[in-house]
């Protein structure tokens, strides 16, 4: 079975309840969840993990990417919108951006600028 990598927003305080949340929603076969926090608000945590998914996804969830080597997490929307601001408006799926630029970090969609990036601290590696 193919997994997806799945993003889950969580607060620092309920980082237990939204663990427990996820075990028991997703088979996760690597039985791993890594927590990141927001380096500006650092309760805001973002639990990703792999997942088979057999139905609908659950709260505050959502499916990203990863760029394994410059440890960037991000939406396929984010980076469209990313690539338009770097290549004059133009989304041009073969435009090569420059990961290290986005360095350990979250990009996701925002309304009013497009996109946003969030620069990441790792905090948790949570296993069973």
């Amino acid at each position: 079975m193919k997994t997806q990598l799945l993003c889950t927003f969580a607060h620092r305080n309920d980082l237990n309840i939204i663990t427990d949340y996820i075990q028991s929603k997703y088979e996760i076969p690597e039985r791993r969840i890594f927590a990141f926090a927001n380096e500006e608000r650092l309760n805001d945590l973002y639990c990703t993990y792999n997942a088979n998914i057999y139905g609908e996804r659950g709260a505050n969830t959502i499916s990203i990417h990863r760029k394994k080597e410059t440890n960037t997490l991000y939406t396929v929307n984010a980076m469209n919108e990313v690539i338009r601001s770097q290549n004059n408006g133009i989304l041009d799926k073969s435009f090569i951006l420059p990961w290290q630029q986005f360095a350990n970090s979250f990009i996701l969609t925002d309304e009013d600028s497009g996109y946003r990036v969030i620069k990441l601290k790792f905090f948790r590696k949570i296993t069973w």
